[in-house]
């Protein structure tokens, strides 16, 4: 069985994805993080009948815990691009959400297996290496990009 950290579940991406993790099988336990709104949505996912535990964690006193003893951690958290906005804005915001989220997984649970699918991807994945090399925790067959989201 999986334990399963959704950093984000709270947004756009997270609570659907949040779902799905909660109607997969193989996970046992989904722990949602997220800076606003999170109880609300393991709440509402907690009903669906799986044998998936769902916990919230809410603000950043409560991310260690969210990212302690996980296999798998999927990052949909930041901010998505708004009108005017280039993805240099972009990146700075998000640059520093994905830091503070890996910087958590690879202090809590270095073995953990990364999907990252803030915006701008392609920027946001060589923070998160880059991290996990300084923790010195850096294995390139457990760090991804999300860049297709598929639901059936």
């Amino acid at each position: 069985m999986v334990s399963v950290a959704v950093l984000g579940a709270a947004g756009g991406i997270g609570q659907p994805l949040s779902l799905l993790m909660k109607l997969n099988t193989n996970v046992s336990k989904l722990n949602l993080y997220d800076i606003v709104n999170v109880p609300g949505v393991a709440a509402d996912i907690s009903h669906v009948a799986t044998n998936a535990e769902v916990k919230s964690y809410l603000g950043p006193k409560e991310l260690a815990d969210a990212v302690t003893n996980i296999d798998l951690a999927i990052i949909p958290a930041g901010v998505p691009r708004k009108p005017g906005m280039t993805r240099d804005d972009l990146f700075k915001i998000n640059a520093g959400i994905v830091k503070s989220l890996v910087e958590a997984i690879a202090d809590n649970s270095p073995r953990a297996i990364i999907a990252i699918i803030s915006n701008p991807v392609n920027s946001t994945v060589p923070i998160a290496a880059e991290v996990l090399k300084n923790a010195g925790v850096y294995d390139p067959k457990r760090l991804f990009g999300v860049t297709t989201l598929d639901v059936v």
